[in-house]
């Protein structure tokens, strides 16, 4: 009775009962085995998942580096000696100062991003000395493009050999995890190159574009290295437009800008208005405009901190103008929807101007974002 019910489980013949034996006996091992070796198997499948990805990151890496290195010897002129130093120059790195005592941790990081970044451009200038301003420009943002690759690169293939010593599931199945948002990235960075090749606007110029429809027909002044403003007026206000010196790849320096034109009394500026790119959700349409207030701008927080510490100190309000985007929007040639946007933007702004401050008073606007393609 026992085995026709087991038969009828588990399809063991009953009339048998060495064959029963011999089949409950199988099954047990072979479960016993699973459970042993699953994990090592689930390893190997994860493994093999993971080093298809690290081979495409590989090819990406490899594919900005000799981009880098066709962009300097083509159009920069530089020597083709230059790939020793190129190789050099992507593994330079930059260290954070101690944050044990966060008094005067803003300055300290400004120091030493500040310095990176005079650093590469130098480098630059020495490895083409011929290139023009626009040329180093986009040399620096495609040897950012590629340094970025290959930090990633570096870190993703140091998961990877240790997940293959310690046979350790938890950390490729991490590592497997966050690959699809990895390389999603890292074809942003890639695609972004040919539009820096192209020195055309990208997604991120979008403040700068807006910044430079209420720039058009004026004498830009400089207010301090790459960024530059213009005077006018709209409708019995005072505008003071800011933005980073096009038609080069750099975002400027707005946050010390914003400190000068708000120290000099005689502007009495008394509203600033920030225009951005904004990273969107998954679900919104690119295009899409949000305003707020706040200090619309990215990076490390250096910028923030200065210019919010500006409004602070003076009672300024701050408003803020964004337009979503992808990060892949961001990077990568600007799109219609994106250039179209623009126009509404200009709008919002003209609208919170009217709405938010009346005659007489002096607002600063800044357009936020790489300038590159976007004159003033």
């Amino acid at each position: 009775m026992v085995l026709d019910i087991w038969s009828s489980l588990f399809g063991a013949p009953s009339g048998d009962f060495s064959s029963t034996v011999i089949w409950i006996l199988s099954f047990v091992i072979l479960t016993a085995v699973s459970f042993l070796w699953a994990p090592r198997i689930q390893s190997m499948m994860v493994l093999n998942d993971v080093k298809k990805n690290l081979q495409k990151l590989t090819v990406l890496k490899d594919k900005s580096k000799t981009e880098a290195l066709d962009y300097l010897t083509t159009t920069c002129k530089a020597s083709k000696e230059v790939q020793p130093r190129l190789e050099q120059t992507l593994e330079y790195f930059t260290i954070m100062p101690v944050e044990l005592d966060p008094s005067g941790i803003v300055g300290k990081i400004e120091h030493v991003t500040r310095l990176q970044d005079d650093r590469i451009r130098d480098e630059i200038r020495r490895l083409a000395p011929q290139a023009d301003k626009v040329q180093v420009s986009v040399a620096q943002n495609i040897l950012e493009v590629a340094t970025s690759l290959n930090m990633v690169f570096k870190i993703v293939r140091h998961f990877f050999i240790m997940g293959q010593k310690t046979k350790s599931i938890y950390v490729l199945i991490q590592l497997q995890m966050i690959m699809p948002i990895i390389i999603q990235e890292a074809d942003a960075l890639i695609s972004a190159i040919d539009a820096f090749k192209a020195a055309q606007p990208i997604g991120d110029g979008l403040g700068p574009m807006v910044a430079g429809r209420f720039m058009l027909g004026r004498d830009p002044i400089e207010v301090e290295r790459e960024t530059v403003y213009t005077k006018s007026e709209y409708k019995g206000r005072n505008l003071l437009v800011m933005k980073a010196e096009g038609p080069m790849g750099t975002v400027g320096r707005p946050h010390i800008g914003l400190e000068k034109l708000v120290q000099d009394k005689t502007n009495n500026v008394s509203s600033i208005i920030m225009i951005d790119a904004a990273l969107k959700l998954e679900g919104e349409n690119t295009g899409e405009i949000a305003e707020g207030v706040g200090a619309a701008i990215g990076g490390i927080g250096v910028e923030k901190y200065r210019i919010e510490a500006v409004a602070v100190n003076a009672k300024i309000p701050l408003y803020a103008v964004v337009v979503k985007q992808s990060l892949i929007d961001a990077i990568s040639v600007m799109r219609k929807e994106i250039a179209e946007a623009s126009d509404k933007a200009v709008a919002v702004v003209q609208r919170i101007i009217e709405e938010k401050t009346k005659l007489g008073d002096t607002i600063v606007i800044i357009g936020v974002g790489n300038t590159l393609g976007v004159a003033q």
